[in-house]
């Protein structure tokens, strides 16, 4: 409620909170795009592998030539300007940078610039949910040892449902379920880079005129996203995913109280306190009316019957007994609004949601039949979707998680819909990522 006098008092004094971002993606364009508009919010350095895609992303958001002309970290620092780097190391090493942004995407990558920021004595704003969802309570713990903010990205989904969750607590309401819209239908669950934008309904033309990444689209498509964001989401709340799964229950605005709720009280969840989607399509396609595609929401039970009356009073959207209700937003502006997460991290010491607990995760699920010697080609490719289950299931099954399902082999067959686990593949890389997994199982959280 009061970032931006505490930010415009720190400018005042001329100590503008000072930023390093990792990736000039897409995540990365939309944090570049707003920071120019914020004063006293400085991106001192931009790290990407590929430094001409970042002036790129500059210029694509309009930023003057002259913003980016910082020869060093150090040149940037003193003249309120940008230096390009392919050293994502070289922010970490700069004491000038309070927080780093995590946008890469690239979920091993991601840990480790994660943990080398935090050893630093950085805050980090985590984008990379793929990387928060493989090691995030690890990470968690290692940046409370070192007294710094570990925190989700403001603007993506997971940190806003976090932020409903927060205020159905904090108003002393019962927490029914929390979750997301999704365009999502059964046999979504099967699509590839090849078909992806069938689903979108783009033509060959409009996708060819396009920078699109299919694989990533495909991840949106086939669930994998949603099952990512929704472990996230439990890990960061406390809250469970069903035991089987999300279940991408269609529901409008007028169902969601309805809908999740348990199935006890005439809803469809298996239990209270559960995460899962509100699909914005029903199973033969046909798209379910006031959908929530970009929306996020909660809903919650009154704990009395005068709060239940307050409810109907206020015009507060029930299921029929009045008992439930739901609250809900209906967009999201991703890297748009990630400035709130580092200005909560240096500004209050605080995380817009941090995955403090190992509570869920996203495993590796075949699309089809595959046979021993066949590589799974990770999160939206044609090989595996990712399931969100109860990280004690997926500690039991040795499950395979989405982020460590890229370019592994498979020792033996599995089927459609097999949840693949650690015994099915050949372990021969990223061994650290492993062995921080082994560190992660020790915080599940049941």
């Amino acid at each position: 409620m009061n970032l931006s006098t505490k930010l415009a008092a720190r400018a005042a004094e001329g100590k503008p909170v000072r930023v390093g971002l990792i990736g000039a993606g897409k995540f990365g364009s939309m944090i570049l795009a707003q920071a120019k508009h914020i004063p006293g919010y400085h991106i001192v350095g931009i790290a990407d592998l590929d430094t001409n895609k970042a002036r790129e992303s500059c210029k694509r958001v309009h930023w003057e030539d002259d913003r980016i002309t910082a020869t060093s970290l150090d040149d940037a620092y003193q003249n309120g300007t940008s230096f390009i780097t392919d050293d994502a190391a070289s922010l970490f090493a700069f004491d000038g940078i309070e927080c780093v942004i995590e946008a890469t995407g690239h979920p091993i990558a991601g840990i480790r610039h994660a943990l080398a920021a935090i050893e630093a004595g950085k805050h980090v704003v985590m984008v990379n949910v793929e990387a928060d969802v493989l090691c995030g309570a690890h990470i968690a713990a290692k940046a409370r040892e070192k007294g710094v903010v570990y925190s989700m990205a403001y603007g993506d989904q997971p940190a806003a449902i976090c932020e409903l969750v927060d205020w159905v607590r904090s108003s002393g309401f019962e927490l029914v379920a929390a979750g997301k819209g999704m365009n999502f239908c059964p046999h979504y669950r099967y699509s590839t880079p090849d078909t992806v934008w069938g689903f979108f309904g783009w033509t060959d033309e409009e996708v060819a005129a396009g920078d699109f990444n299919p694989k990533m689209y495909n991840s949106f498509t086939d669930g994998t996203k949603a099952a990512i964001e929704m472990a996230a989401v439990a890990n960061a709340t406390g809250l469970d995913c069903p035991e089987d799964g999300l279940a991408f229950h269609p529901a409008g605005l007028q169902d969601l109280a309805g809908v999740f709720k348990p199935k006890s009280e005439g809803g469809l969840l298996e239990k209270p306190g559960l995460v899962d989607i509100a699909a914005s399509r029903e199973p033969d396609g046909r798209v379910v009316l006031n959908n929530i595609q970009y929306g996020m929401f909660v809903t919650f039970r009154a704990p009395d019957e005068y709060t239940r009356a307050c409810f109907q009073q206020y015009g507060m959207l029930t299921d029929e007994s009045g008992w439930y209700g739901s609250m809900w937003r209906p967009f999201h502006l991703i890297g748009l609004e990630t400035s709130v997460s580092v200005l909560s991290a240096v500004l209050r010491g605080e995380a817009t949601g941090s995955s403090t607990r190992y509570r869920a995760d996203a495993v590796a699920t075949a699309k089809g039949d595959f046979d021993a010697g066949d590589y799974m080609d990770g999160e939206g490719g044609f090989k595996v979707w990712a399931k969100s289950i109860p990280a004690s299931r997926a500690t039991a099954l040795k499950a395979l998680p989405i982020g460590l399902a890229h370019h592994i082999k498979l020792k033996r067959p599995v089927k459609q819909d097999q949840i693949v686990t650690l015994d099915d593949v050949e372990i021969t890389d990223d061994l650290d990522i492993f062995e921080m997994r082994e560190a992660q199982n020790a915080l599940l959280d049941t």
